[in-house]
């Protein structure tokens, strides 16, 4: 065994088979070895000269082998699983361990509705006996899917399901109205579920309160001639219970994804012939697997990128493809600020982001991250905060609707598909608000209050951006966190009424962000403490071919002599910012 170690680069172990564009990113700006045939003695004899090592499910990383990590800063599992890594301890010694927990969601999407559409025609599989169906298949077309933990994997299956013209309903601890009400589907109860549902799908993980989760009882509940399809572990099964079910006939089928790793199938049940078997393929593809190193190859690039750099100021060049909005934008604001940018070439105040699971999410800036994006920059400067950073708060913009006629407006919003417009009076509207579940109230300057509550069947999110979309585009909106008309209405003297919102909490704004929507512009304002401003940086930086980790470095070294001359300086005061 040869290896090329460069004392001036980041030397990274690759043990077990990634996909090759996972490692041709990585080579580019990180020094790798990759050793497949290592045994537990092998690796524990090299892995002290590695900063970073990168596995798939067939290496485990015990407590012993980390005990010699004496140099390892990182550890990434080319799957969306942790399970063969003892995280705890390589925490407790400081190391990172970083994962893919995207990679499979498509795949497993796309095989789980392959096995309903099998099971819906009677296509079964016996070895290499094909086995044609003794009576007429099913359409899915207004037939009922249950889908058992929506998370990653579970959303997605419901998206392809209604594709088909499915009815999804959902059982998932702690899952928002919000978040139901965006994907479309109904959340119900456990055995609601298994009583409505003409197909069953299993989507979680395998935790000591989800082993054995469907047993006998929750088999017994499940509707007469209902089909079971379980692409989770296996464990997440009673297998004996499930066999019983099918020899009564309670149950018309079930199909099952046996993955690495799992004890094969009572021979019993793998015979039944009312269940299909598949061989721990639902993850398996090639999409997924380069999706898997690739994530994974960003994560070390980005995490060596910074984390051998002390930082001055919680500044730092991120992808631009990682960050992302969680509100609308003007873009003709847009359009301004990057051909005022593209003149200037400086980036005088970085926008502020939250570290995300799936990137950054612009807490501040959402003009000017989505300026620099349009101007084509492979990279952005941000100003990063966690979700727990002190001081941190968000509040509720209401909006002031100015230089518009009352009745105009009334008409436009009469005309929206997807709202009601409710009679209600000061006195009594904040509470309705609250109890008729509405997108928000009206208060106009001669008084009338006016709720806006979303039809039945009416997408709330959709609602909302349409609502506001609206009126911002009919008339001129200013935003306040006063809700007293009388000083508003001194103050404006053609405001015609004061739009007011329910009040967004974070965790609200993450979880809309995450799943790829915007919260409308201009009603969600985050209080950021030690606000960084005037940064100046050069935009040709941003622009330049050079890896994430020298770019990091001229940043640092950018600020280290800043700090020297005297050039930062910390205010407590708040301020004024007069707009880009």
């Amino acid at each position: 065994m040869s290896l090329s170690y460069d004392k001036q680069l980041p030397h990274i172990l690759i043990v077990d088979s990634i996909h090759e564009d996972g490692v041709a990113l990585l080579r580019e700006s990180l020094d790798v070895d990759v050793f497949t045939d290592l045994d537990t003695a092998a690796l524990i004899d090299v892995l002290p000269r590695y900063d970073g090592l990168i596995v798939r499910r067939r290496t485990d990383i015990s407590a012993e082998i980390l005990q010699h990590a004496f140099r390892l800063k990182i550890i990434g599992n080319a799957t969306p699983y942790l399970n063969n890594i003892d995280v705890a301890q390589a925490r407790a010694q400081g190391i990172e361990v970083v994962n893919a927990p995207d990679a499979n969601t498509v795949a497993v999407a796309e095989h789980t509705l392959w096995l309903l559409l099998a099971l819906a025609r009677g296509l079964l599989w016996r070895g290499t006996r094909f086995d044609a169906p003794s009576s007429m298949g099913m359409g899915l077309r207004g037939k009922t899917l249950g889908i058992i933990g929506f998370g990653r994997i579970g959303r997605q299956v419901a998206i392809r399901a209604q594709a088909f013209g499915m009815k999804v309903i959902v059982n998932q601890p702690d899952l928002t109205p919000e978040l139901a009400l965006e994907a479309s589907v109904e959340a119900v109860d456990l055995y609601d579920l298994l009583a409505a549902a003409d197909f069953v799908s299993l989507h979680v993980p395998l935790w000591p309160t989800t082993r054995g989760l469907i047993g006998s009882a929750e088999l017994a509940a499940m509707k007469a001639g209902a089909y079971l399809i379980n692409t989770a572990h296996a464990a997440v099964v009673d297998e004996a219970a499930l066999f019983a079910a099918l020899t009564d006939g309670n149950l018309a089928g079930a199909a099952l994804d046996f993955p690495a790793g799992s004890t094969a199938p009572d021979p019993a049940l793998a015979s039944h012939p009312h269940v299909l078997l598949t061989p721990g393929i639902a993850a398996q593809t090639e999409d997924a697997a380069r999706e898997a190193a690739l994530a994974v190859a960003e994560q070390f690039l980005e995490f060596f990128a910074t984390t051998d750099i002390e930082p001055i100021l919680p500044l730092r060049i991120v992808p631009s493809e990682r960050v992302f909005p969680h509100e609308l934008f003007d873009q003709k604001r847009v359009d301004r600020l990057a051909k005022r940018m593209e003149m200037e070439r400086i980036l005088k105040n970085p926008p502020i982001v939250m570290e995300t699971e799936q990137g950054y999410m612009v807490l501040d800036g959402a003009t000017r991250s989505t300026a620099l994006r349009q101007m084509g920059l492979p990279h952005m400067l941000v100003q990063v905060y966690s979700a727990d950073t002190a001081g941190l708060q968000l509040k509720t913009w209401y909006h002031i609707i100015r230089q518009l006629d009352k009745a105009d407006l009334l008409a436009l919003l009469h005309r929206l598909p997807d709202i009601d417009l409710v009679d209600s009076d000061p006195e009594t509207v904040n509470e309705a608000l609250f109890e008729y579940g509405g997108l928000c109230y009206l208060h106009f300057v001669d008084g009338d209050v006016l709720l806006v509550k979303p039809k039945p069947d009416a997408n709330r999110l959709d609602a909302l951006n349409r609502l506001t979309t609206t009126y911002i585009d009919a008339g001129h909106i200013d935003r306040t966190q006063n809700r007293e008309l009388l000083q508003l209405a001194h103050d404006y003297d053609d405001m015609i009424a004061l739009v007011v919102f329910p009040t967004f909490t974070v965790a609200q704004v993450i979880q809309v962000a995450q799943a790829g929507r915007r919260l409308p512009a201009g009603i969600t304002r985050f209080i950021v403490p030690d606000r960084i401003l005037r940064v100046n940086l050069d935009i040709d930086l941003l622009q330049a071919d050079l890896p994430l980790r020298q770019k990091n470095r001229q940043l640092h070294e950018y600020l280290a002599e800043k700090q020297r001359r005297g050039d930062i300086r910390h205010y407590d005061e708040s301020l004024y910012l007069l707009d880009e």
